[in-house]
């Protein structure tokens, strides 16, 4: 669950994006990511998502596909190696491994902060005023990548680094940092917006005969 709300994701401007030499200030190009955020309502998209552990070190890969309608609506489906779902309607968040026969309910936060970046994801937050931007060491002229800080800190997460498309400036990869040194890293493929997705997309059935446990925070 914590790996998930880990996440943070914007999907690009349309618009050129000046090359390595003549690249534009990071805040710059923070803010052109949230313009062309704003104008997104919905989206989807294939994933991986690897996670180094900061401590034991351990790594874990897997796939699956995710879906966003902003605001607040996201569901994430792990296909592999384990099945997972991971939905929010915009009010709860259920969170359902059928291997344990469990379904945890949290309630999603009220208001415009994005505590976590699964939140800003789903339409929450504003990189500009949340997120101090700089150019990640790993920023290339045919991949540039942000580094965002939060400007206030949050128990979730430390830093986001985003891998962008030039040109499109749609994110290709996205980098969570914690507190304890673990990475969570998700690449984007198969990207979809705006199709118009349904709330019933995002509507969550609990199965029958699983625990229902409710989370506090």
């Amino acid at each position: 669950m914590k790996r998930l709300l880990m996440i943070a994701l914007a999907f690009g401007v349309v618009q050129a994006v000046p090359g390595a030499q003549e690249r534009p200030a990071a805040e710059k190009l923070a803010q052109a990511l949230e313009q062309r955020y704003q104008s997104i309502r919905d989206f989807s998209a294939d994933f991986v998502h690897t996670y180094r552990g900061g401590v034991i070190r351990r790594q874990l890969t897997e796939r699956g596909t995710m879906a966003v309608k902003k605001p607040g609506m996201m569901r994430w489906s792990y296909s592999s190696p384990e099945k997972k779902t991971f939905v929010s309607d915009g009010k709860k968040l259920y969170s359902y491994i059928p291997e344990d026969r469990q379904v945890i309910v949290s309630t999603v936060p009220s208001g415009d902060s994005a505590t976590t970046p699964a939140l800003f994801l789903a339409g929450k937050g504003n990189i500009s005023r949340d997120f101090a931007a700089s150019y990640s060491d790993t920023t290339t002229s045919s991949a540039p990548a942000l580094k965002l800080v939060p400007r206030r800190p949050e128990a979730e997460y430390a830093t986001l680094v985003v891998v962008l498309e030039p040109g499109t400036l749609r994110i290709t990869s996205l980098t969570t940092t914690d507190h304890q040194g673990g990475e969570s890293t998700f690449v984007f493929t198969n990207l979809k917006e705006n199709r118009g997705l349904s709330d019933k997309d995002f509507a969550f059935r609990i199965p029958r005969g699983v625990e229902v446990v409710t989370a506090s925070r």
